[in-house]
């Protein structure tokens, strides 16, 4: 049977984002951001959505991915805080935006891949940090008026992360 983990690092969508799993026909469980990879990994996922969160990856304890996480191999989909904690754990650049993004938003795609149709599309964002430099290997995938880099990829890997939340209605 296919499953999909998902490392909870404090989102309030956390939950939503299993219901939206399960609702696809794929069977996954919720742990929390520093459940121990036996636990995790033996799920044997498919895959790993990292949730968003309310931290700042800046602040003092701030909840990282995990590194056997990054060494698994899996296909990645980092959600709004989990997007900042994989760009900030493989070097990218995350910091505070001049202007807090919360609710409505439109991205523009910049690029063809496999995870967004062209063009522009409603999202809903809820974030006050961005990202501003995308880790090595990673392509910016869309923007947003306030997100230089509102989703992005590493297609090779098939590792991917969205500011935006796609589990909501919103979006």
């Amino acid at each position: 049977m296919d499953s999909i983990a998902i490392l909870d690092f404090g989102s309030q969508y956390s939950q939503l984002i299993a219901r939206r799993v399960r609702e696809a026909s794929v069977y996954c469980e919720l742990f929390p951001h520093d459940a121990p990879s036996e636990q995790v990994l033996g799920l044997n996922p498919k895959g790993i959505i990292l949730s968003g969160g309310p931290a700042s990856v800046y602040e003092p304890d701030a909840p990282q991915v995990p590194q056997y996480v990054l060494r698994s191999a899996l296909p990645m989909l980092g959600i709004c805080y989990g997007m900042q904690a994989l760009t900030h754990a493989l070097g990218g650049t995350v910091a505070p935006s001049p202007k807090r993004e919360y609710g409505p938003a439109e991205i523009r795609v910049l690029v063809p891949n496999p995870l967004l149709p062209l063009g522009s599309q409603p999202v809903w964002m809820s974030h006050g940090d961005r990202i501003e430099a995308a880790p090595s290997g990673f392509t910016p995938l869309a923007r947003s008026a306030h997100s230089p880099i509102a989703a992005m990829g590493d297609l090779s890997r098939r590792w991917y992360g969205l500011q935006f939340h796609p589990e909501v209605q919103h979006t």
